[in-house]
């Protein structure tokens, strides 16, 4: 049995990856992942809840961890000899292991590839002689690659192919009154991000249940977080008289997401996920100084949220940096509930735009397929 090296760092990457794994069962999958790939039968060799960070000064203290992390991989390579490679998203990592996996000869398929497009384009270069294949999850994505040397395909977003539950059945499923305004608390998948997002949410929606009784939170708890962060989100949410919900490994929030109105959330895909379920994102975006300066120098888009990102203009709110605190969040839900919908309408371009790529999963087995 031929083996395939998978290397996802992030919750959403370790979901995509693993529908992937689900579609190859006659090989054996290992490498770093997370929960979702775990399921699927991926042997990890590290996992990705010992790695996960939010910005240049936190990743900077867990590069310790990343470093074993690394060498675990390389490590599987060499023992493995895998004939293929499905890198997910992970950037920084997957750019330093890319060329290593060059010189052993293993054949590579990049999904979810790096965002050349908002920040540091001269990498697409660099990157793409390192790659065999680019599934790219973005329309306009493919081009930019092609520009650059890849051999790119547009193979759709995995939040298309995850189902969604009925509104009523998803309402059912977190405990919720059919009558409230649901608001949906995703304060991200990254411990750092967590706590830094949590708390002004949590400040937020109590505003709002103040001036509105009719509303109805569930904190969405994404299963890539380490224990001592889910504690702490526990507390949180106790203190505040929020309930939580535990989120799936393989589907990650999106199945339930109908059940609300809105959705708000950590910058990511769980803004576009939000989107796609009709749950008006609000987006926040906090990180520390060290990263906020490096992005004001770098950055090249005009937009943090990918749906705003993918539609060209602000459809809808974002709230940065120094403006995450509980009264502008609180204004931004307001403004969003009330403005419903013509959100809507906006949620549904975010949609179309998307395109009917409706099986990445299958699209990227296909592409590694003929190597193993």
């Amino acid at each position: 049995m031929s083996a395939l090296l998978v290397v996802a760092g992030e919750a959403s990457g370790d979901r995509a990856a693993a529908a992937v794994v689900a579609r190859l069962q006659d090989h054996a999958a290992f490498g770093l992942g997370g929960p979702a790939l775990a399921r699927a039968g991926t042997e990890l060799v590290s996992d990705l809840r010992d790695v996960t960070a939010m910005g240049i000064g936190e990743a900077s203290r867990r590069a310790f961890a990343t470093a074993i992390a690394f060498a675990r991989v390389l490590r599987g390579v060499r023992k493995r000899r895998p004939k293929a490679a499905l890198l997910v998203g992970y950037t920084e990592f997957n750019a330093r292991l890319a060329p290593w996996l060059r010189r052993a000869s293993v054949r590579v398929v990049w999904y979810c590839a790096p965002q050349v497009w908002a920040w540091r384009p001269g990498r697409a270069k660099t990157l793409a002689p390192l790659v065999d294949r680019m599934a790219v999850v973005l329309p306009f994505e493919a081009r930019l690659w092609r520009n650059a040397g890849a051999d790119a395909t547009y193979v759709g977003h995995p939040a298309l192919e995850t189902p969604l539950l009925p509104r009523a059945d998803a309402r059912r499923a977190l405990g919720m009154t059919p009558y409230a305004s649901g608001i949906a608390i995703l304060p991200g998948s990254r411990p750092h991000e967590v706590r830094r997002l949590l708390p002004p949410m949590l400040a937020a929606y109590r505003l709002l249940f103040r001036d509105r009784a009719a509303v109805d939170a569930r904190i969405l708890v994404a299963p890539s977080l380490d224990a001592g962060t889910r504690r702490h989100v526990q507390s949180l949410a106790e203190r505040n008289r929020v309930a939580t919900y535990d989120v799936d490994p393989a589907d990650g929030a999106m199945p339930v997401l109908p059940a609300f109105e809105v959705a708000l959330c950590a910058s990511g895909t769980a803004s576009l996920e939000a989107a796609i379920a009709e749950a008006v994102p609000v987006v926040a975006y906090r990180v520390g100084l060290t990263t906020e300066i490096a992005a004001r120098v770098l950055l090249r888009v005009r937009h943090i949220a990918l749906p705003n990102i993918l539609l060209g203009r602000s459809a809808f709110a974002e709230v940065l940096q120094r403006d995450v605190a509980p009264q502008k969040l609180h204004d931004a839900l307001v403004r969003a509930l009330d403005d419903r919908p013509a959100r809507l309408v906006a949620c549904r371009e975010v949609t179309a735009a998307l395109g009917d790529e409706r099986r990445p999963s299958a699209r990227v087995a296909e592409m590694l397929a003929p190597w193993l």
